[in-house]
């Protein structure tokens, strides 16, 4: 089972190097976030091995112990919906929070970075389907919420991130990701002070292709590497 995470990461590499250069862009420029929830700490171990360095987790709890367990030069990016009440947690051990969505996460992780002297890397969810069922800000209130971070000190917007619809044709969701690029254009164009759009977050292991070629430079992939995980 273990050598099936090196070959599908490979398989995953190949992938993003196709896409990338579709795009016009090297695969270097592709950042492949390895989604671990649910994986455990010796199958992370041979991604690890095989050239993975950002670790992607949605529970807080878990990616805690994991983080405190690996104790290896890992980027941790947290990557799930992210309760006021769990930012304490989170905050001790992620590089990148990846689901900021309103101004009151904001404030708390601003309030809580400060207690411990950190400048809290983040990025901001965007419901660019808006779907009612999930996370994210819509796209008409993102203004407000920008304007927000760059008035506090221990934040550092980093960029966008999406989640897709669940559509199993990934071709369909190209125009979700293209309204996602240019959403994150034109925020970089405005030149915000403390809003740095780096990077734009989505795509992951039934549409990272799309999502690559329509702009993306972030991808989150558990699946693909890992196989189907059951909880």
């Amino acid at each position: 089972m273990d050598s099936n995470i090196e070959e599908n990461l490979e398989t995953v590499r190949k992938k993003i190097k196709v896409a990338a250069e579709k795009n016009e862009r090297s695969a270097e420029e592709i950042k492949l976030v390895a989604v671990t929830k649910n994986v455990s700490v010796d199958r992370i171990k041979v991604a690890i091995d095989a050239g993975i360095t950002d670790i992607g987790e949605n529970k807080a709890q878990e990616a805690k112990k994991k983080a405190d367990e690996l104790k290896k030069d890992i980027v941790w990016h947290f990557i799930g919906h992210l309760q006021t009440n769990k930012v304490k947690t989170v905050i001790e051990f992620a590089d990148l929070i990846q689901s900021v969505d309103s101004i009151k996460l904001a404030l708390e992780i601003n309030k809580r970075a400060k207690q411990i002297s950190k400048v809290q890397d983040i990025l901001v969810q965007v419901n660019i389907a808006e779907e009612a069922t999930k996370f994210g800000i819509e796209k008409g209130e993102i203004g407000a919420l920008l304007e927000e971070i760059g008035s506090l000190t221990n934040l550092q917007a980093r960029g966008l991130m999406t989640i897709a619809p669940l559509i199993e044709n990934p071709e369909k969701l190209r125009p979700f990701f293209m309204k996602m690029k240019a959403l994150f254009e034109n925020i970089r164009a405005l030149n915000v002070p403390n809003i740095n759009m780096d990077y734009l977050s989505m795509g992951m292991t039934n549409d990272f292709e799309v999502a690559i070629e329509s702009g993306a430079n972030m991808v989150r992939i558990g699946t693909g590497i890992f196989g189907i995980i059951r909880e």
